[in-house]
């Protein structure tokens, strides 16, 4: 099982309508994970040092490195306000890992300060910013501007999950994952020897969050290799 979701969707720009509708997703995937976290720790539940589903990740290292994408995200929308193009972690994937190393030992209500504040600082930019720029550099390559938001959205629905909170890829939104799994399929089919080959059977008979599921390196089929897409 791969414990990453980055996937390069570089190419056209979105519509406006379209960025609208991932901002939206976005910002109901940031009010779903955040009040399961708070009712978790509420009830003094949440046990952040315990192992996620991500193997050699505690909760602690998935909620800081959920604050830190949203940051970088942030970072390369500021940017582009001033006509920059920056990475999303400075450094790249050296920084990348670093930030999530560095939650490792931290208490519950330090992550869930660091998260809160990191996602309100981004929500904010997704307000404030007019969509203009070229390409922004992604620990996977140059992304337009406009195709951040549903970046995001895949960050926190699929790590959501990871945390294994309570949260299954059954509670993901349908919208999400129905445009997930077209975005996945294509990228899977394009990679096949013969180009543009089927799902197999097997993995179509599943149900969409299932099936999303497969596409993400989350969920084994009987019979059928992972999917290789992350």
């Amino acid at each position: 099982m791969r414990t990453d979701c980055h996937v390069n969707l570089t190419g056209v720009a979105l519509t406006s309508d379209e960025i609208e509708r991932d901002v939206t997703l976005g910002t109901s995937a940031h009010a779903a994970l955040m009040t399961r976290l708070a009712a978790l720790a509420d009830e003094d539940r949440l046990e952040v040092a315990d192992a996620s589903r991500l193997p050699g990740w505690n909760r602690a290292q998935v909620i800081t490195h959920l604050a830190r994408n949203a940051d970088g995200h942030r970072r390369m929308i500021e940017g582009a306000g001033r006509g920059e193009i920056l990475e999303q972690y400075p450094g790249g994937v050296a920084t990348r890992q670093h930030g999530i190393d560095a939650g490792v030992d931290r208490t519950s209500t330090e992550v869930l300060a660091d998260l809160s504040a990191a996602i309100g600082a981004l929500e904010a930019a997704w307000s404030s910013t007019d969509w203009r720029g070229v390409g922004h550099r992604t620990v996977r390559g140059d992304t337009p501007i406009g195709r951040l938001p549903f970046l995001r959205v895949r960050e926190v629905a699929l790590h959501g999950v990871d945390l294994d909170i309570g949260i299954e890829l059954s509670d993901l939104d349908p919208l999400y994952v129905r445009l997930e799994i077209g975005r996945l399929e294509m990228l899977w089919s394009a990679r096949q020897p013969m180009g543009m080959t089927p799902l197999p059977n097997a993995v179509l008979s599943l149900d969409p969050p299932t099936r999303l599921g497969w596409l993400t390196g989350r969920v084994d089929v009987d019979g059928v290799d992972p999917a290789g897409v992350f």
